[in-house]
C-alpha cells in the first residue's frame, strides 16, 4: 500500500489552518498582499495561495512570513483547529515497516492504523508475520498492555516462556512488559489487528 504524499502532508497540515494564520496576522498589522510580498521577497499570488491552503508553505518561506511578523514557528504549529477527534487514515496512505529497519528477514512487517490522529490513547497496528521455527521467534518488551486479534492464518505467540498458538478470529490480550514474540506457525503469513495501550498511571 503506497503513501500519497502530497495528500497526506495537505490533509496533516490543514488542521493547523497556516494560511488562515498568516491572514489573520497580515489583516492586523493592516498590510496589504503586495506589501508583505516585498517584505518577504514572495509574490502577492503566492501569499494569496497561501491563505487560501492551495500551497504548502515550505519552512524557508513560513520563516519569512514569521519574521515579517515577529512571531516564532511555533505560533503556526502550536495550536490546531479545535474539533472533536475523528482521524482517518485511508488505506493507500499506510507504509509498511519492517519490525527492525536493518534486518535482512524481518519476523513481520507492520503498519499504523491511525498515525495521523494526535495524543492518542492507544496504537493500532496491522502485522503481517511471516513463518518462524520455534527457536528462531526473538523476543521484545514494551510498557502498557497489548491486544492482538488474528486476521488470517495461524499465529504462535511466545509468552513466558510458552507459546500459544491462535486460529483466526482468535484474539489475547496480555501484559507487554513481559517478553512477548510472534511467528507464523502455518506454510505461509499470517495477519493480525495489534492494539498497544500506554502504561497506567
Amino acid at each position: 500500500m503506497n503513501e500519497s504524499g502530497p495528500e497526506t502532508v495537505q490533509r496533516v497540515l490543514s488542521s493547523y489552518e497556516i494560511g488562515a494564520k498568516i491572514r489573520r496576522l497580515r489583516r492586523k498589522k493592516k498590510i496589504g498582499l503586495v506589501d508583505l510580498g516585498r517584505h518577504t521577497g514572495l509574490s502577492a499570488s503566492m501569499l494569496s495561495q497561501l491563505e487560501n491552503g492551495k500551497l504548502i508553505p515550505t519552512l524557508p518561506t513560513l520563516a519569512r512570513v514569521a519574521m515579517v511578523f515577529d512571531v516564532s514557528l511555533e505560533h503556526f504549529f502550536g495550536e490546531r483547529k479545535k474539533r472533536g477527534l475523528f482521524s482517518v487514515v485511508r488505506a493507500r496512505e499506510r507504509i509498511r515497516f519492517p519490525e527492525k529497519a536493518e534486518a535482512e528477514t524481518p519476523a513481520w512487517y507492520f503498519e499504523c492504523l491511525a498515525y495521523s490522529a494526535q495524543e492518542k490513547s492507544l496504537q493500532a497496528y496491522l502485522a503481517v508475520i511471516e513463518p518462524r521455527k520455534r527457536e528462531e521467534m526473538e523476543e521484545h518488551a514494551h510498557e502498557g498492555a497489548e491486544f492482538l486479534y488474528v486476521i488470517e492464518g495461524e499465529l504462535g505467540v511466545l509468552y513466558e516462556e510458552e507459546e500459544t498458538v491462535l486460529g483466526e478470529g482468535d484474539g489475547v490480550y496480555f501484559d507487554a512488559s513481559q517478553p512477548h514474540g510472534y511467528r507464523s506457525v502455518g506454510e505461509g503469513q499470517a495477519r493480525a489487528l495489534v492494539v498497544t495501550t500506554p502504561p497506567r498511571l
